[in-house]
């Protein structure tokens, strides 16, 4: 195989690695959301499973597409003991995919992987979102 189509398979590994972790943050913070703000809390981070699990799903099919083996290790889970700690991790795990995608996004373009290219900048759409969501909850938090 190609080095730089491997080089890409490696990397899509890597953002599903980031998918995986994050269906297991939200169900797990869902869970642990307290006070009086956990039924919007924990349906807030209920929501988001959804899209990460589509994420999860294009990035494998497109991985064995590509000639490669999904992971099926997630990326490590931030511990969070309280709800605003759990929407910083949130937060900063939404970053980092709107950047790794973003990075991604030019690496596909780079070998002709127009379609994925197009479906990557779709999905920085979909994470940079998440993260204005969250960082709008988070704007008048309490200390």
């Amino acid at each position: 195989m190609d080095k730089k189509k491997q080089g890409l398979i490696d990397s899509l590994n890597q953002d599903l690695a980031g998918e995986l972790g994050a269906i297991i943050q939200y169900l797990t913070y869902a869970a642990k959301a307290t006070g009086p703000y956990r039924p919007q809390l924990s349906q807030f981070f209920l929501a988001e499973v959804t899209d990460e699990q589509l994420h999860a799903q294009f990035l494998a099919n497109k991985i064995v597409a590509l000639g490669g083996e999904p992971t099926t290790v997630p990326r490590p889970v931030p511990k969070a003991g309280s709800n605003k700690k759990m929407l910083q991790e949130v937060l900063k795990a939404e970053r980092r995919a709107t950047a790794d995608y973003t990075a991604r996004a030019r690496e596909a373009e780079a070998l002709g992987e127009k379609g994925l290219a197009v479906q990557l900048e779709d999905m920085v759409r979909d994470e940079s979102g998440h993260a204005e969501e969250t960082e709008r909850i988070l704007r008048d938090w309490p200390l």
